[in-house]
């Protein structure tokens, strides 16, 4: 097998579940990954279009699934594009979407790729590592405003105008390289005291670059949006979100899509002729049992959202 991409599939029954995935189908899978929801996917007989920008995940599951021919289509590309990925296929409209956003656990795992704050390497953070921008421009190329809004906002981290202001101090001395380099600035801007509970203190700035150097957010709200466009009449959209901020997106944008109307709250009348697009199916999101969370803590700020399209 090309690699190993082991991975611990978070919500995975309860996903494919809602997902209602019938045999024939025509399902896509927006984060590829390890192929956990795929697998599930294919073992209930739908067919599956299995997207990633990573080479490795692409790899890893071309050979994983292998014997099941054109059931399995792997398509490297970011989901974002999944108007033109279907367009190109010729397969037409899917029966379900899933999600599973973030980063998965082969990548925080290879020291390589720069993820983890818990490994010493290079800073990279991309996922698709064919190029564009690494969490070393950001860390040395950003102004100190331009990292305390990244920290801030994505990061959602309290000291991140400290962090901010002494990564900058730091840089001014020589380039800051390396996931161990970057975890030291971070522990000298956070009070010892801070430092004591909670979760690692370079969590939040590390998820913070990571998404700002892969774009995640910015592309959330159209992919979902063109997701629910792609499906057919009761096709349903399962997304799994990791970050508050990521499930904000979801949540909002579902609820958008069930609204319809945009006509401000005043008008006595409809006048902009939208019309509901999906029935929402999770008022409140899923969240791991206390079993799941035992063998796989990296599930633990993990939320599943679905929603079911109601019109062609």
């Amino acid at each position: 097998m090309a690699g190993e991409f082991e991975h611990i599939t978070v919500m995975a029954e309860e996903t494919v579940e809602r997902l209602n995935v019938r045999p024939g189908g025509l399902y896509v899978d927006f984060t590829l990954g390890g192929g956990g929801h795929s697998a599930r996917i294919l073992d209930r007989g739908g067919t599956v279009v299995g997207i990633d920008r990573d080479a490795e995940a692409i790899e890893f599951c071309k050979d994983r699934f292998a014997e099941l021919g054109d059931r399995f289509i792997p398509v490297r590309d970011n989901f974002k594009n999944i108007g033109n990925i279907l367009e190109k296929l010729e397969l037409g409209r899917p029966d379900g979407i899933v999600a599973d956003l973030g980063v998965s656990s082969p990548q925080l795992d290879k020291p390589e790729r720069g993820f983890s704050y818990m490994s010493d390497a290079p800073l990279d953070m991309r996922m698709d590592t064919s190029g564009g921008l690494t969490a070393r421009d950001v860390v040395n190329g950003y102004s100190e405003e331009e990292l305390f809004r990244v920290i801030s906002e994505l990061g959602e981290e309290r000291w991140a105008s400290r962090i901010a202001r002494f990564i900058d101090e730091r840089r001014k001395q020589r380039p800051i390289e390396t996931t161990f380099e970057l975890v030291d600035v971070i522990k000298a801007a956070i009070p010892s005291g801070a430092r004591k509970d909670g979760p690692h203190p370079a969590k939040r700035t590390f998820q913070a670059i990571r998404i700002e150097v892969n774009g995640e957010l910015e592309i959330l709200e159209g992919a979902v949006r063109a997701g629910i466009g792609a499906l057919k009449k009761g096709g349903r959209m399962a997304v799994i979100t990791f970050h508050s901020l990521e499930d904000r997106i979801v949540k909002n944008t579902f609820a958008s899509l069930e609204r319809g109307c945009v006509c401000p709250k005043d008008f006595p009348v409809c006048v902009c002729g939208q019309r509901p697009t999906v029935r929402v199916l999770t008022r409140k999101p899923v969240t791991p049992s206390g079993g799941e969370l035992e063998t796989n803590p990296r599930a633990r700020s993990s939320k599943l959202r679905v929603a079911e399209k109601i019109t062609d």
